[in-house]
């Protein structure tokens, strides 16, 4: 297999159809690794897909060609989205064509077979046969011609590619079963009653068709997490050109265009708000189960819905720039991936249908030479072949993959790769950086000081008229705090800023000041009684301002980057679990201490430059601990690509969340402890699904061989094993986060 440096190389996704169990995408892999020009591939059963690595300068025909020598059938993605959406939309219409088509066959077999359940009901109760063996045989036949011939398609282009999967063992051991009873019949007519095995082959064929069409709809929705991601973007957008309303396909959108959102849309862009205020439901792209206020200068994501009013938006990025299109990029990756496990259980199912063909031979020779006649010896090696079929194995681990990046994406959880559900497992140590991450990351009002016969509304008052003319981040704060109270803000003339000093306006007539010491002190004014007051917010690592009417100081405003009201809640969680929660920060040791002790963290460090946030992760890594990252920035993407686990806030920049493997599409810190929880409960559902695999053929080919398993039980086991696993695996797409609030 070609070797060159992976960024030489191109991933590109097909569409794979005709894979029956794990056998097929072990063999489409086998083959396309001895492809020229393939540097790698990746088959998955479950989504029915293929991630190949092509060298520079191969074409997609070389993939398709070889996937069609191997007896399957692939189709190249397209990457022009327009192009892709009608893609997936003919897809979904073929998909629902074969299971309607599969249904029909299965209802046909099911009442021809009906007649045999009946006869075998009456002889278990004392009675006889009541069918002729020609009405037998002609039943049968119908059965074996019109439900086994996806089979007989599916086994001949198998072994035309050199390979044997699921289809062989059941073309093989029903016709075996069905052949055995004609020749029995023409051969010995009416006498032949009671020596027939048609029962065997038609309850077979039915029951595996039962087993396909519950396999497909338990996948359907594992799978639906991908699927609803790529509904929510509409076709189209109200473009506005020169004030004029255009409705246009969403291709044709471009970033900077103004684009019209009514109430009730879905927003078709990511954007800002340029006029319009309203709320966003942005649950199916965040997992933020309530409404999002948006006014002018907010975010707005594609495929959020838009509430009670309606929005002009600046675009910002469309098509696959978005960030549901990353999203989806980054479930479908995580889903398409597989983990260490899956690998060894492919390498078993690629040897796994020979050597279950091996064994039926030895079992019909074995019961031959022990003296027993044809019949016994074909029955049980008939139910050796038909218990055998490896579906259950191939499925164990992807539908659980699937089914736990999916519920994991729809509570706002993007996990990047496998591996990295491997190592979250493990994790007993979380590292939480400070500003974004645990607090709010933008500051804000958190007390106030007023001196004798004034108010918090007075002092607040004359603050937010000065402070209203700054764009600084403090005066924001004081801002937004005179907003949220509806306080009226009286006019302020004469606005000056005081470059690390303040600012001065006159309001109503009179000076009034908004700064630090060095302010009061230019000014000649005295803090008077309220210096007190400024000590103890400095010793509480908050940002003591002074507000100062005239000579005279009313009042100081104590503001800090508030700790954010889930953050207690995520610590308590992950110390729960037995993992302890420590924090870095570049802030100073002061307001690091502060934070840490409001939230009860098990250790910390601040100052802490970028690169030595790394070096604290690694410390921790030599010290035996299997260390998870949580941070938003720039500065913390080196220590989220040295930790087991990089999670980053979604809120945060590009670099953190592409340095990051998993990524929380909402700034709610209780999200890491669920993040870890979903990983745990995907390995169970893998090791649950795997177990139950391996257990069904363990017992039931022994059981088989010996004689103690007749085909048509055969066929119900093997039907069930692999409903089991689908079903085990999609109870995972009920989980949900458990987001409690402290008291």
């Amino acid at each position: 297999m070609n070797s060159l440096p992976l960024q030489q190389q191109r991933p590109h996704v097909f569409d794979v159809r005709g894979m029956t169990c794990a056998a097929c995408a072990a063999r489409i892999e086998t083959v396309l690794a001895k492809t020229p020009g393939v540097a790698g591939a990746t088959v998955n059963l479950a989504l029915e897909r293929a991630d190949v690595l092509l060298d520079p300068g191969t074409d997609d025909s070389v993939v398709v060609e070889a996937v069609d020598r191997a007896g399957y059938e692939a189709t190249p993605r397209a990457s022009d989205p327009a192009e892709r959406r009608r893609q997936r939309e003919a897809e979904e219409v073929a998909r629902r064509a074969a299971y309607r088509s599969t249904l029909a066959i299965f209802t046909v077999s099911a009442l021809l077979t009906a007649p045999f359940l009946g006869q075998m009901v009456a002889m278990a109760t004392g009675g006889g046969h009541w069918m002729s063996p020609w009405l037998e045989f002609a039943l049968a036949s119908v059965v074996q011609a019109v439900a086994g011939a996806r089979f007989y398609r599916g086994a001949t282009k198998a072994l035309r590619g050199g390979s044997a999967n699921m289809d062989v063992l059941v073309a093989l051991g029903t016709t075996a079963a069905w052949a055995f009873s004609a020749w029995m019949v023409i051969a010995r007519g009416h006498h032949a009653a009671g020596h027939l095995y048609f029962e065997a082959s038609a309850t077979v064929l039915t029951l595996v068709l039962l087993g396909k069409l519950l396999e497909e709809r338990a996948k359907a929705g594992t799978t639906a997490a991908v699927r609803a991601l790529m509904a929510l973007r509409p076709d189209k957008a109200t473009r506005l050109r020169d004030g004029v309303e255009e409705t246009v396909a969403i291709e044709a959108v471009a970033a900077g265009d103004l684009v019209l959102v009514r109430p009730g849309e879905r927003i078709p862009v990511d954007g800002r708000v340029e006029t319009g205020e309203g709320h966003a439901d942005e649950s199916l792209v965040t997992g933020e189960s309530v409404p999002v206020v948006k006014h002018p200068g907010d975010a707005v994501i594609a495929g959020s819905i838009n509430g009670e009013g309606a929005l002009v938006l600046r675009v910002s990025a469309t098509g696959e720039d978005t960030a549901l299109a990353r999203i989806t990029r980054l479930v479908e990756s995580a889903q398409s991936g597989k983990a260490p496990i899956q690998m060894l259980v492919d390498r078993i199912s690629a040897i796994f249908v020979p050597v279950v063909l091996g064994i039926a031979v030895v079992v019909l020779v074995g019961w031959l030479i022990a003296g027993a006649g044809l019949e016994t010896a074909l029955v049980a090696a008939v139910s050796v072949l038909v218990i055998a079929c490896p579906c259950a194995l191939g499925l164990a681990t992807p539908t659980a993959l699937v089914a736990g990046t999916g519920a994991a994406a729809r509570a706002g959880i993007l996990i990047k790769d496998i591996d990295t559900l491997e190592r979250a497992v493990a994790v007993d140590a979380v590292i939480f950086d400070k500003t974004g991450t645990l607090t709010a990351g933008r500051p804000a009002l958190v007390s106030i000081a007023a001196a004798s016969g004034q108010t918090e509304e007075t002092v607040l008052a004359a603050a937010a008229a000065v402070q209203h003319f700054s764009e600084h981040p403090l005066a924001k704060a004081v801002t937004e705090a005179a907003a949220a109270r509806a306080i009226d803000m009286p006019r302020a003339t004469g606005f000056r800023s005081l470059t690390a000093r303040g600012v001065l306006a006159t309001v109503e007539g009179r000076r009034v000041a908004v700064g630090n010491a060095a302010l009061l002190s230019e000014l000649g004014i005295e803090p008077g009684p309220l210096a007190g007051a400024h000590r103890q917010f400095e010793a509480a690592a908050r940002t003591a301002v002074f507000v100062a009417q005239g000579d005279h100081v009313i009042g100081v405003l104590g503001l800090a980057d508030p700790v954010r009201p889930e953050a207690r809640q995520a610590v308590a969680d992950l110390r729960e679990r037995g993992i302890e929660s420590r924090m870095l920060t570049g802030d100073n040791a002061g307001v690091a201490a502060a934070v840490a002790s409001e939230l009860s963290l098990s250790g910390w460090r601040g100052p802490v430059r970028p690169e030595d946030k790394a070096s604290e992760v690694q410390a921790l890594q030599k010290a035996g601990k299997v260390v998870a990252m949580v941070g938003d920035g720039i500065n913390d993407a080196p220590a989220l690509a040295a930790a087991d686990v990089g999670i980053a806030m979604g809120t945060g920049t590009d670099v953190a969340m592409e340095t990051a493997s998993v990524t929380l599409m909402r700034p709610d810190p209780r999200l890491v402890a669920a993040a870890l929880d979903i990983a745990r409960a995907t390995r169970a559902k893998i090791r649950q699904n795997l177990f139950w695999a391996f257990a069904y053929n363990v017992i039931g080919i022994p059981l088989a061989a010996f004689g103690l398993l007749t085909p048509a039980l055969a066929g119900a086991a093997m039907a069930l094993s692999s409903v089991s696993v689908v079903t085990n695996a999609g109870l995972l797409t009920r989980w949900k986060p458990q987001l409690r609030t402290l008291d």
